[in-house]
Formats: C-alpha cells, sequence, structure tokens
C-alpha cells in the first residue's frame, strides 16, 4: 500500500490541485495523512480547504529563525561556521502543523539549490525534517514539491513509494517532465510516472501518451469546477466530484503500478 508520495511538475499544470485530492482520499479512507507544502509558491491550504485564518498562521519552516538557531546553533544565512548537520526534528511535524478535515498540513519553506547555498543551517534542518518524515513517520506523506527534487536526496529516494509529474497538454510541461526524470534518476528514484491534467479530449491524451518520458496512471479532466473552488476558497475534493473519481482511479492504477514493480 502506497505510504508516501512526491507530486511535481512545471508551475501552473495544477499539481497543487492533484496534491490535495490525494491527500483527501487517503484521509476519507481513514488514513492519517500530513500533506507537505514544499513548493515556495505554495498554495496546498487553499487546495486543502484550510480557513484562510488558519492558513495564515502557517509560517514555513525555513523562516523560523528561532528554531533553526535552536536546533542547528547558527543563525540563518551563515554560512561556513559550525552548525549541526544532524538536528533534532521529530518533534517539528506535530508542533508546526495545522490540522483540517483530517490532513494535517505542513509547510517546508525553501531549500537553496546548487552552489555554496547548498551549506546554511536552514537547508540542514529541512534535509533532516524531510528525511525524518519519510523514513520514521508512520503515515501516509504527499509531498507537494517545485519542479525538481531539492528536497530529496540519495538517503531518501529509496522511501518515496512513487513521483508524480503532473502535465497538461503542451510540449513545455512534458520537456519539464523529462528533466525531472533526469533529475530523479540521479539520486536513485525510480518510480516516476506522469498525471495528465487539464485534458479536454482524446487528442489531449493521446498528445500526452506519446509524450511522456514516463508511463502514464491517468487523467484528470479540465474542470471549471476546479478554478470555482480556487475563486471560493474551499476544497477541491468537496467542489469537484468528477475530479476525485478520477483522482481515485489514478490512485488504483498507481498502487498497481508500484505493486508491480516492487
Amino acid at each position: 500500500m502506497l505510504q508516501k508520495i512526491a507530486v511535481t511538475g512545471k508551475g501552473g499544470v495544477g499539481k497543487t490541485t492533484f496534491a490535495a485530492l490525494l491527500a483527501h482520499i487517503y484521509a476519507r479512507e481513514g488514513r492519517s495523512v500530513i500533506a507537505i507544502d514544499a513548493d515556495p509558491a505554495g498554495g496546498l491550504a487553499g487546495a486543502l480547504g484550510f480557513p484562510r485564518e488558519v492558513a495564515e498562521n502557517l509560517t514555513p519552516i525555513s523562516e523560523m529563525e528561532d528554531l533553526i538557531y535552536e536546533r542547528t546553533g547558527a543563525k540563518p544565512g551563515s554560512y561556513g561556521g559550525f552548525f549541526s548537520l544532524n538536528p533534532r526534528v521529530d518533534d517539528i511535524p506535530d508542533r508546526y502543523s495545522v490540522m483540517h478535515n483530517g490532513v494535517r498540513l505542513l509547510k517546508l519553506g525553501t531549500i537553496e539549490k546548487g552552489g555554496s547555498g547548498c551549506l546554511c543551517p536552514e537547508n540542514a534542518l529541512l534535509r533532516a525534517l524531510v528525511t525524518h518524515l519519510l523514513l520514521y513517520r508512520n503515515e501516509v506523506l504527499i509531498l507537494d514539491m517545485e519542479a525538481g527534487v531539492e528536497h530529496l536526496g540519495r538517503a531518501t529516494a529509496q522511501a518515496v513509494d512513487a513521483m508524480l509529474i503532473v502535465v497538461e497538454p503542451g510540449q513545455r510541461s512534458l520537456e519539464v517532465a523529462a528533466r525531472i526524470r533526469e533529475l530523479a534518476g540521479d539520486i536513485g528514484l525510480k518510480r516516476l510516472f506522469v498525471v495528465g491534467n487539464k485534458v479536454r479530449s482524446d487528442a489531449d491524451r493521446a498528445f500526452i501518451a506519446e509524450r511522456s518520458p514516463v508511463p502514464v496512471v491517468g487523467y484528470l479532466s479540465s474542470s471549471p469546477a476546479i478554478i470555482e473552488a480556487d475563486l471560493r476558497g474551499i476544497a477541491v475534493y468537496e467542489a469537484a466530484p468528477e475530479a476525485v473519481q478520477e483522482a481515485r482511479e489514478i490512485v488504483r492504477r498507481l498502487e498497481q503500478e508500484v505493486e508491480r514493480s516492487s
């Protein structure tokens, strides 16, 4: 049974919408679910239907300067000094998350990419936290990421049951999917699948199927109800029942694919 799922893709393709649907589907099955907003653009709280006043009080872990200093022994943004590369993080998911409709939500913030930006206290804390979430917590984890693998590493890649790359019927999002496949391969993450979103016709499905760099596990139709949910600030799960059914079918097929590849 799937336990740890990473969702990624080019900005604007609807990956956060899909991540929210996954979180609610597993929560309605009675599973313990933690959704991780690891995209600097945010938005997962809204897609999950969290009340605005609750979402506004959710501070990204990467911006909690006092916490970073307490756990690593160095101030955020400092480079070249001494700080803990293995800080305590086991209490963070419960202390700094919020709950709504059976889904626990934690906001990570940004991990710097490349160069000297990688070696700083906030990055050390976030990487230790992601490792803890993937390896040591026994719950369904939905990780909503930007188009990359910055929050994952070789030590944690094998703990991810599947990475889902959300694409739309367009060449650019499929090019990004190919790049994500390369990055995932570099860290040993092998179970990658594509989800087609904003699909309007059989032609759209064929376009995605023919150009996808990894197996396609399903499609979400273009839906005015999803747009309306965003405008009204309500959960996609409650506003778009057809999308929920399509997402359930994707989960079913994904579980079959993962079991077959295990």
